[in-house]
């Protein structure tokens, strides 16, 4: 693939596309692509950091990593390592049924931890619900995540503490409260930017573009920030949109970015520019981190049934922890001590979420008639009974 950085005030026109999987989805993701290099129009995309572990340079962007210190890069690392490990315990806490979902996001840690160090405290975050590697960033704690899933709390921390809202399950809907928020701070003079982080998936979806078209008009401070995995649920991208997904932003009036989101520099980078546009008046971005969900939507889908092993194993060569290690040892950054360190730590992690999991208290079970209505209501009250004769009833069975 060329590398070479998007000059993201130039419109340019692509519709490229990944090839890759097995049978007809093959014959329809090899047809895209042959389409697009017929054209000579293959996507543009900012790299900093090859899948080799080696720097690109690049005149546009390296002035906002300038400053990154070894042990900034070491924090990086850290962070993706960590947030992989929370991940894979979720998942595997899922599979043993104590979590009643899990949506992973395995493969997707540069585009999180990239984009989530770039923010400052005074900036707001607007996720999805698989934005566990930016909740990190933000200092939610990560059992508070697993609580959600696990049916005991609707969220578990207060969006203001940590300006990071609750999870959002209802597919772009929080990119229009991105706007409105974004609107709303500019309004008050505020120099703080606002982020919305969402799917390729979400990308169709009609909030999105109405969010796209108030930021516009009204010059919100707003970084939307697509984590293109190249799969919503089983549907590729190519059936989405006949563009890459970061050309969106020119028919709204506002630039947007196409990066490589399994590399924690040029996220770092190009969400930093972003936010930069967005602070100082230029209004919204549109950043297209272009990765790969290399586990499954959630852990009620089988992904076997809609992509084939040869396109998963070839993006696990582009595995955003590697590359970053690599870059780390090549250039003397980090020694066998700081790698084993580190491990000890991931599995204590692991550990300790598990734990808390297990600890976790079950819910009031009547919570869910509260606040139904302000005065209360028969219907109410009579399911309130119903289910109380309902729960009663196992009391009775374990009493005989």
């Amino acid at each position: 693939m060329t590398v070479e950085s998007t000059a993201a005030r130039t419109p340019r026109r692509s519709a490229g596309s990944k090839a890759g999987t097995t049978g007809t989805k093959r014959t329809t993701r090899t047809t895209a692509k042959k389409d697009a290099g017929a054209k000579g129009t293959e996507p543009q995309l900012v790299q900093l950091l090859t899948p080799e572990g080696k720097r690109v340079k690049n005149a546009e962007y390296d002035k906002y990593v300038a400053g990154v210190t070894p042990e900034e890069l070491r924090g990086l690392y850290r962070d993706m390592v960590l947030t992989r490990r929370f991940d894979a315990e979720a998942t595997s806490l899922q599979r043993q049924g104590e979590l009643g979902l899990w949506a992973s996001l395995l493969g997707q840690e540069a585009a999180q931890i990239g984009s989530g160090r770039a923010l400052r405290d005074d900036d707001y975050v607007f996720p999805t619900y698989r934005e566990h590697g930016v909740a990190w960033c933000r200092g939610v704690n990560p059992t508070n995540l697993l609580g959600m899933f696990r049916g005991v709390n609707n969220g578990g921390w207060d969006p203001s503490g940590n300006n990071f809202q609750l999870y959002t399950i209802v597919i772009g809907s929080q990119t229009l409260h991105a706007t409105g928020y974004a609107m709303g701070i500019a309004k008050d003079g505020a120099d703080s930017a606002v982020i919305a982080y969402f799917g390729d998936g979400a990308s169709s979806q009609g909030d999105v573009a109405e969010s796209f078209t108030f930021s516009a008009v009204y010059n919100a401070p707003v970084v939307f920030f697509c984590q293109n995995n190249q799969w919503a649920i089983s549907e590729p991208t190519e059936k989405q949109s006949r563009v890459p997904i970061y050309q969106r932003a020119q028919g709204f009036g506002f630039p947007g970015v196409r990066v490589d989101g399994n590399d924690v520099l040029g996220c770092l980078a190009v969400t930093r520019w972003a936010l930069e546009r967005a602070r100082s008046g230029e209004g919204p971005t549109l950043v297209e981190a272009f990765t790969y969900r290399m586990g499954a939507h959630t852990t009620s889908d089988d992904p076997t049934r809609y992509r084939g092993d040869e396109e998963r194993q070839a993006w696990e060569a582009k595995d955003p922890i590697l590359r970053l290690r690599r870059y780390l040892e090549a250039s003397n950054h980090a020694d066998e001590g700081f790698f084993a360190e580190l491990e000890a730590e991931s599995e204590a992690l692991g550990k300790r979420v598990r734990e808390a999991v297990r600890a976790m208290p079950d819910p009031d079970h009547f919570a869910i008639f509260e606040n139904v209505y302000a005065d209360g209501h028969a219907l109410v009250d009579e399911e309130r009974a119903q289910f109380a004769a309902y729960q009663a009833s196992f009391a009775d069975e374990g009493g005989n």
